[in-house]
């Protein structure tokens, strides 16, 4: 190619997306991030890469974020599907309409962008398709139950995705992140009824006090910028890719290995829910 190849990021106000953004646009890539409050037509932001409103929530903003790429680059080589958000609480203190909301933007959000530029890379010939999924893509996180759902649901639609485009020359992937140094752990919020329900509050209360240790002494973002530099020039990227510290990957591992009580009982020691 005589002209840099094209990423969409989703998500990119701060944490994993906005150090996508920055890594690639370093890396000769020219790239459109996206944000729920950035212009309506792409713009320069400070890190080196153009920025443009995307409601991942919104089937027309989608399409019209999408069109708006297309109208200024000509294709779209990459999509990285970054945007998430996350609600802390147990699954009876979780209203139907918080538990959606996390599938809306985690999972529907990541299907719509998916949708939106399918069309385009069939067309010339191929792309790559990197869904950020999580460690709680694989492992139920106490507390965390339908943020969980999310990324479970994201995991098992990539691996069929990537079966169904692979005639097309289309490369999808995931990466399953763990706990890592970001904006995530402020911007989580409570369930309503958590703050007022008893009867989880202080189980709750500690294991999100260990999530929240482990997130502030967890991995910078760019390492998980570098993994996705590294999938998008893979000349066969794998179906998954972990990045995590060390005991977190080590509990995926260890999940295949031993009785399922066994591993239940090192989560409840580990979140202190007894």
């Amino acid at each position: 190619m005589t002209t840099p190849p094209v990423v969409l990021i989703t998500g990119t106000s701060s944490g994993f997306g906005r150090a996508c953004a920055e890594h690639l646009a370093k890396r000769g890539w020219r790239v459109f991030g996206t944000s729920r409050r950035a212009p309506e037509a792409p713009a320069p932001a400070a890190g080196g890469y153009e920025l443009l409103r995307m409601d991942v929530d919104d089937d027309a903003c989608v399409q019209r974020g999408v069109a708006a790429v297309l109208e200024r680059a000509g294709r779209i080589d990459a999509v990285v599907n970054n945007a998430g958000i996350g609600y802390a609480g147990s699954v009876e203190d979780t209203s139907i309409e918080e538990a959606k909301a996390h599938l809306e933007t985690n999972f529907f959000g990541a299907v719509r962008v998916c949708r939106a530029v399918l069309p385009a890379m069939r067309a010339q010939g191929g792309g790559t398709i990197i869904n950020i999924s999580s460690v709680a893509g694989a492992i139920g996180i106490p507390y965390q139950a339908f943020y969980s759902a999310s990324k479970f649901a994201l995991e098992g639609f990539s691996e069929a995705l990537r079966l169904e485009v692979r005639p097309f020359g289309i490369r999808v992937a995931l990466v399953e992140p763990g706990d890592a140094r970001t904006g995530f752990t402020a911007n989580r919020r409570r369930t309503a009824a958590s703050l007022e329900n008893p009867a989880y509050r202080e189980a709750c209360e500690r294991a999100l006090a260990v999530m929240e240790a482990d997130e502030r002494h967890g991995f910078a973002p760019e390492r998980l910028a570098r993994t996705v530099e590294r999938i998008l020039t893979a000349r066969a990227p794998r179906l998954r890719y972990v990045v995590a510290p060390a005991p977190e990957a080590a509990a995926l591992a260890l999940r295949k290995l031993v009785p399922a009580w066994l591993f239940e009982w090192v989560l409840e020691k580990y979140y202190r829910l007894t």
